[in-house]
């Protein structure tokens, strides 16, 4: 039992939401820099290079879906249980978090093994793209033990409130990850010149080392959960509850792989650089959401704590706070990707085909970045409270029902119409989403 409250039941929520969500949102920062200073370095290798990485992104997406879906689920299990005042079931959750992980990673080792050369020349005939593509992906699949076990206990330690080591863990990762990038993609310091297969060790590289310092954090420092598989017995009804809320979380992200494997098929029938941009505005689009992200990692814990304490007041004022603060950051974003994105383009090299399609491209996509934020806010309310599966519904929407069909029919029109899928997607999905947490609250937040 707790000697004392949790500050998710006391703090004002304000100064709360920023003391749990700023270390969140640095770490998720520095996670952006990553994405863009790996593909700064890939796409200096060649523009094959680049499209090779972004035909990979998928099954990295995959491959974070699981491992991301499966640590939401213990994040809203464990914050609940703590809510609830029932520690050894928040102890249970958190240890069975690490053998989930280690049972994903197998998962993904398999992949990495029998599938990535297949699945490269699925896409395309392009040999250099084909050999480039497979070293990456295996690499990725095959040594990801790193990310499925540093995301369980990161995303455990933020159910208690616990901020500031998973930011340590995160920058870790990420900058052991940018230091490497150059030294084993182009050979420094005498090393191999390795190229892409080089960015997908030093990834690895990095997740191992977030990994190990999060593992060591667990057994030396004390914290309110307990990770100890001391007379530990695997209970299925747990790996029910984390799943509950993880597996509709997993499905959404993975219907993200699906989205880009669709959207990269309808795009190389127009050019092979119109999926290299559409790869870097993945990397672009990280500096605007992974803020966000960084803030619903804050959120939620403290959405679910007070769900379990049966304090609506707190519960409401984190969600309006949290929508205020999310709405302001992709609205800065926009206007980023309105103002300079010849600027941003450039910065992976762009060609002059990449900038003509891409500048009208990012104006495009933009649009959708507001009415996104709430969504995400959405989202984070359905998991925090045990509902995912209507955040499932509303990805399926967002991605599936609406985005990749009117991708399909656009590109009939042609290339710059393609993106205002976008925009419509999320537009349909945020009325969804309102309807959604309406009904929620009528039904379950309204007698809290």
């Amino acid at each position: 039992m707790e000697k004392t409250e949790n500050k998710m039941g006391t703090m004002s929520v304000f100064p709360l939401i920023i003391s749990m969500s700023v270390p969140a949102m640095l770490s998720m920062l520095v996670q952006a820099m990553y994405n863009v200073v790996d593909s700064f370095f890939v796409a200096k290798v060649s523009e094959n290079a680049l499209t090779a990485v972004s035909l990979a992104f998928p099954i990295q997406t995959l491959l974070i879906a699981l491992a991301v879906g499966t640590s939401v689920g213990i994040n809203s299990l464990v914050s609940r249980r703590l809510g609830e005042r029932r520690q050894e079931k928040a102890n249970s959750a958190a240890t069975h978090g690490i053998l989930l992980g280690a049972f994903n990673w197998a998962i993904f080792a398999l992949v990495g093994l029998l599938f990535s050369e297949p699945f490269f020349r699925s896409f395309t005939a392009n040999e250099e793209i084909i050999t480039m593509g497979t070293q990456y992906m295996s690499i990725v699949c095959i040594v990801s033990m790193g990310v499925f076990i540093e995301i369980n206990i990161e995303k455990t330690l933020q159910a208690t409130g616990n901020m500031i080591y998973p930011m340590l863990s995160q920058i870790l990762g990420a900058v052991t990850n940018i230091i490497l990038d150059p030294i084993f993609i182009f050979g420094l310091l005498g090393v191999p010149k390795m190229g892409v297969a080089g960015a997908a060790i030093a990834t690895v590289i990095g997740q191992i080392f977030a990994m190990l310092f999060l593992i060591y954090i667990i057994v030396k420092k004390d914290h309110q959960v307990v990770i100890s598989f001391r007379n530990f017995k695997l209970d299925f009804s747990t790996i029910r509850d984390i799943y509950s809320v993880g597996f509709p979380s997993i499905i959404m992200q993975a219907i993200g792989s699906v989205m880009v494997v669709g959207m990269n098929a309808i795009l190389i029938g127009f050019t092979e650089t119109a999926v290299a941009l559409f790869g870097v505005y993945f990397k672009l689009q990280s500096f605007v959401f992974m803020p966000v992200f960084g803030l619903m990692q804050g959120v939620m814990p403290i959405i679910g704590y007070n769900f379990g304490a049966r304090r609506r007041d707190r519960l409401l004022s984190t969600v309006r706070i949290g929508s205020i603060i999310s709405v302001v950051i992709m609205a800065i974003g926009t206007a980023l990707f309105w103002l300079i994105p010849d600027r941003l383009l450039l910065i992976f090299n762009a060609s002059r085909l990449m900038l003509e399609i891409g500048v009208p491209a990012l104006h495009t996509i933009s649009i959708c970045f507001v009415p996104a934020a709430l969504g995400i806010m959405f989202s984070t309310v359905f998991q925090a409270v045990g509902s995912g599966f209507k955040s499932l519904i509303i990805s399926v929407l967002r991605q599936l029902i609406v985005l990749l069909p009117a991708a399909f029919l656009l590109s009939k029109i042609g290339l710059p119409f393609v993106w205002y899928a976008f925009p419509i997607a999320e537009g349909a999905s945020l009325i969804a989403s309102i309807v959604f947490y309406l009904q929620l609250y009528k039904k379950r937040l309204k007698t809290l």
